[in-house]
């Protein structure tokens, strides 16, 4: 019961990642090459125990899409920023943020992430109300049942697909699909690096964030230097030869029984997916408001509420739960990063003004 589970968790972060994929598609990163940094990931998380693993992740491919004026700019942010990642990684340096910065604020970056994915699964249903809120009804109806994130996301990602066929509903996402795996000569210019300390900003606000709250999600600590080492290596595998960008998720193989084996086996199963090219075929029966549920659920009753609590009654440091309010307010509007820094910037302050 335990395997099924397990293989049920990655084939319901398989489901989760395909609209994505087809995202990174639509800006012209090529599928097959992606395999590369599955499998990279999977090694790398197996080899360092990391059970959070990396998947497509929409913030990046679009930052990546849209600050690249063209499939060159684009691979060359990824691998620069895969370089300058994999060095932070190396030297310890997310680590060694996280215990500067101390728990409130690490609790309201998560809660704040809590508040972006709830308004994320919102917007994405009003999109397509049939399926968006339907996925949110059956996701928040099965979790209230089951108070587990695996069948959650797997039956709420699988009933709303099958409705929105039976509506003949298709992904509306426009697919430039590139197969050749080609190695890509990267260029560096003031947009390729400024793209690159863009993504380098919003990873690092990711990987500590959707890293620990997936840790949390399968009580284990998850060494965010180690998760930092392995998305970037993915990420150059993949670049390198035209493929898109893969990071740090919130996965819900942390609640199957062996999360790093199911995170593993999620991983090992896209890569085979995406060297068959099945991600075009696969994914245009997938809507993207499919997830809204999953993401409802995960933000506005797993994430934000238990976040929320702790770094609003955070106590024995520097402005106390103000702190934490900021981060979390911050990190809600805008992204994980810029929440961490206006927590340390006010942590900072009230530090020197003795509040």
């Amino acid at each position: 019961m335990d395997l099924l589970k397990d293989l049920l968790a990655a084939l319901s972060v398989i489901l989760n990642g395909l609209p994505q994929g087809l995202l990174a598609l639509s800006f012209g990163f090529a599928s097959v090459p992606t395999a590369f940094a599955f499998i990279v990931g999977a090694v790398g998380c197996l080899v360092l125990g990391v059970v959070a693993p990396v998947s497509f992740q929409a913030e990046t491919i679009t930052l990546a899409g849209t600050m690249g004026k063209d499939m060159r700019e684009r691979i060359s942010m990824v691998i620069l920023g895969g370089v300058g990642m994999t060095i932070i990684g190396i030297f310890g340096l997310l680590e060694r943020i996280v215990t500067f910065i101390g728990p409130a604020i690490t609790n309201g970056m998560m809660a704040g992430v809590g508040i972006m994915l709830t308004r994320v699964a919102i917007d994405m249903a009003r999109k397509n109300k049939i399926v968006g809120f339907g996925s949110i009804a059956i996701s928040f109806i099965t979790y209230m049942i089951t108070k587990d994130l695996v069948y959650t996301i797997a039956i709420s990602v699988i009933i709303t697909s099958v409705i929105a066929m039976i509506l003949k509903q298709k992904s509306n996402i426009n697919i430039t699909e590139r197969e050749k795996i080609v190695f890509q000569k990267p260029v560096i210019n003031i947009s390729v690096v400024r793209g690159a300390l863009a993504m380098i900003c919003l990873n690092i606000g990711a990987n500590i964030a959707f890293g620990k709250i997936t840790g949390s999600i399968a009580n284990t600590n998850v060494n965010i230097d180690h998760l930092s080492i392995v998305s970037s290596l993915a990420d150059l595998a993949s670049a390198m030869f035209g493929g898109g960008p893969v990071e740090s998720i919130i996965s819900a193989t942390g609640g199957a029984p062996h999360p790093l084996m199911s995170g593993v086996l999620m991983m090992s199963l896209m890569a085979i997916i995406l060297f068959a090219g099945l991600l075009p075929k696969m994914g245009k029966y997938i809507p993207s408001e499919s997830i809204a549920g999953f993401l409802f659920v995960l933000g506005a009753i797993v994430t934000a509420p238990v976040n929320a609590t702790a770094a609003l009654t955070a106590t024995g440091i520097p402005g106390g739960s103000i702190v934490g309010g900021i981060t979390m307010t911050v990190t809600a509007i805008t992204d994980p990063f810029l929440g961490m820094l206006a927590g340390i910037i006010f942590k900072g302050f009230a530090s020197i003004l003795g509040i």
